[in-house]
């Protein structure tokens, strides 16, 4: 496998040069299945034509057999460069055909995986053209015919009229997937939003409500104590930039046919609750560290929410997915960000997608969206020795803490 593939860097520009490189390489690889296909064909057009030219009284010649080999060989190639797979496949089918003569009219399973292969993965005219060619050659060379005729190509056509079909039913049938993925995919990405949409709004509702009761204390102590009218005025100010920074960012995601809550919601959570996720991480049964650095300073409740979701849902894919697991949760405050990992020592993990949260089925695409929603930005990768790796940067400027609305322990 490409190595650029597998280690994307810091920018795009590495990654496309990376590919540039190996271009020639990608269009040659194979896979594991790739190489069972070959091995399996070779194995049944061997047994089928050894089969049947005894029936009839004859042996298989030593440049048959390596040609039905070879044949069977470049299918490995078979997705990278299907024509040239099928027309390397009809010539060496040319052999076989000449050696034994007498043998019967037959369709080898290397050609019919071949011509699968032009259809599934080339335009449809290629994919025609590819079809009509097949029938009259498959025969080529039969009774010293350069093009046999007659019941041959009758039986050449339905075969490769079946493999045709086929190719197309399974191309349908991947296209039909791939259209409900993308929709699955879409269904919970506005899920995610309207969720983060609804959090949003009970801390903008928050802010609005501290900023009515500051008022009321400021106009209550305006008359005999000017100070602390003062300072509930400074806060109020910083409640309602706050206020409206929230009310900006809730305005950019989508929140729409929502029911009204029966009861009131509780406190959102933020960075000062890290350490009771850890601990009910540890009850679960997963080892799990928690490190802090950096002077801690008061978030944006927004901030603190993302991180909070962050952890949560790492350490969540962590005791369904890593086993026996070992995690770390790391905290760092910085001049202007804050950013989180999360990272574990497990046996490896499938590509992102494949981790998600329990329940949505699309936990890393909640934590993309809610990263984005606050500028910054997200890694999520398995390790190369293995474990897997959670990491978020997000954007604090200087003075843009949470004037009050988030603790710290």
């Amino acid at each position: 496998m490409n190595k650029g593939a597998t280690n994307k860097g810091a920018t795009n520009r590495g990654v496309t040069n990376r590919g540039t490189t190996n271009k020639g390489a990608d269009r040659l690889r194979w896979t594991r299945n790739d190489a069972l296909v070959a091995i399996g064909a070779a194995a049944v057009d061997l047994l089928g034509f050894s089969v049947g030219t005894r029936s009839e009284g004859m042996s298989l010649t030593l440049s048959a057999v390596c040609a039905l080999v070879a044949a069977a060989m470049c299918l490995l190639a078979r997705r990278s460069r299907p024509v040239a797979v099928l027309a390397a496949v009809l010539l060496l089918g040319i052999v076989p055909n000449m050696a034994v003569p007498d043998v019967s009219p037959h369709f080898p399973l290397g050609l019919a995986v071949a011509l699968y292969s032009v259809v599934r993965f080339s335009r449809p005219a290629v994919a025609a053209a590819a079809v009509a060619a097949t029938v009259p050659l498959a025969s080529a060379g039969l009774g010293g015919m350069l093009v046999s005729s007659g019941w041959s190509l009758v039986a050449n056509a339905a075969a490769a009229a079946l493999v045709a079909g086929a190719a197309l039913v399974i191309n349908r049938w991947q296209r039909e997937v791939a259209a409900n993925h993308v929709l699955q995919a879409e269904r919970a990405v506005a899920e995610e939003r309207r969720r983060i949409a609804r959090e949003l709004h009970d801390i903008v509702a928050h802010h609005i409500t501290a900023m009515q009761l500051m008022a009321g204390g400021a106009r209550a102590n305006l008359a005999h104590d000017t100070e602390a009218a003062r300072e509930a005025l400074v806060t109020l100010e910083d409640s309602g930039r706050i206020a409206l920074r929230e009310m900006r960012q809730l305005l950019d995601v989508l929140r729409a046919g929502e029911e009204a809550d029966e009861a009131p919601p509780p406190p959102q959570p933020g960075a000062a609750d890290l350490e009771r996720i850890v601990t009910e991480s540890r009850l679960a049964g997963t080892e799990t560290e928690f490190t802090v650095e950096g002077p801690v300073r008061p978030l944006p409740p927004s901030v603190g929410l993302t991180l909070f979701r962050i952890v949560q849902e790492a350490l969540t894919n962590t005791r369904k997915h890593a086993g026996e697991a070992r995690a770390h949760v790391r905290l760092t405050y910085r001049s202007d960000e804050v950013c989180v990992e999360v990272c574990d020592d497990g046996a490896g993990a499938p590509p992102p997608v494949a981790r998600p949260a329990e329940g949505s089925g699309y936990g890393l695409i909640g934590m993309h969206e809610r990263v984005a929603l606050q500028g910054g930005t997200l890694e999520a990768a398995a390790g190369v020795g293995g474990g897997f790796r959670v990491a978020a940067r997000l954007p604090v400027p200087a003075g843009r803490g949470g004037g009050g609305g988030e603790r710290h322990r």
